[in-house]
């Protein structure tokens, strides 16, 4: 007698949004201040300070303000030298994860889910942290010219729409048996829109509950 072979509908998507989500810092700032002397971060601040000063009275966007500091900060750096300190920096990251997400990430590797980081932040630090997780990535990409930063993005900010235009791209969702979605800003309620159930970091009390794989007849 043969045991039956069983068959499972396909698996469920989990994207997780990551500074304020995923991890408790703003990983961005913080690669600034790691990669960077202090000395550089004041002298490219202050060519900037009128856009900063703007961005911390709302009127100017966080998705205007984070290709304008990149390319203060980093225009015409030694890729490989900030390729490397990135490296180290992901490892750093690390330890600075929401502990309650974080286990929630890993329940959906356990149970053989697709994770996602769907990210403004940018990929210099965030392919070698995703790689330390086991996870995929969607993110902003950074423009790398002649082994420099150009100071410039090859890709759209990955906030808002972009978030859901990204994730449309890359994956077909009704593969899926259901979408999860975390995050923790109004730039996430794109990506909500795509999902099956989502959790507001702040605002919502609860985790989604995890459904269980559906068998196949």
């Amino acid at each position: 007698m043969h045991a039956t072979r069983q068959t499972y509908q396909a698996i469920n998507l989990a994207l997780f949004d990551f500074d304020g989500t995923l991890c408790r810092s703003d990983s961005f700032t913080g690669f600034i201040f790691y990669t960077l002397s202090k000395r550089h971060i004041m002298r490219q601040g202050l060519k900037i300070l009128p856009w900063i000063q703007a961005y911390y009275f709302k009127l100017y966007t966080a998705h205007q303000m984070r290709p304008k500091l990149f390319s203060a900060m980093f225009k015409d750096s030694n890729a490989k030298n900030i390729h490397s300190m990135a490296e180290q920096y992901a490892h750093l990251l690390v330890h600075q994860l929401n502990p309650e997400l974080l286990r929630r990430l890993r329940q959906h590797q356990a149970q053989g889910d697709d994770v996602v980081i769907v990210s403004a932040s940018i990929d210099l630090y965030l392919e070698p942290f995703c790689r330390l997780l086991g996870v995929d990535l969607i993110c902003t990409e950074t423009e790398v010219h002649q082994g420099k930063l150009s100071g410039f993005y090859s890709s759209p900010d990955c906030s808002c729409e972009q978030k859901k235009l990204r994730i449309q791209e890359k994956y077909t969702l009704t593969d899926y048996q259901s979408v999860y979605a975390y995050g923790n800003s109004y730039e996430d309620l794109e990506m909500f829109s795509l999902a099956d159930y989502c959790y507001m970091v702040g605002e919502d009390a609860e985790l989604p509950t995890l459904e269980p794989i559906k068998k196949l007849a």
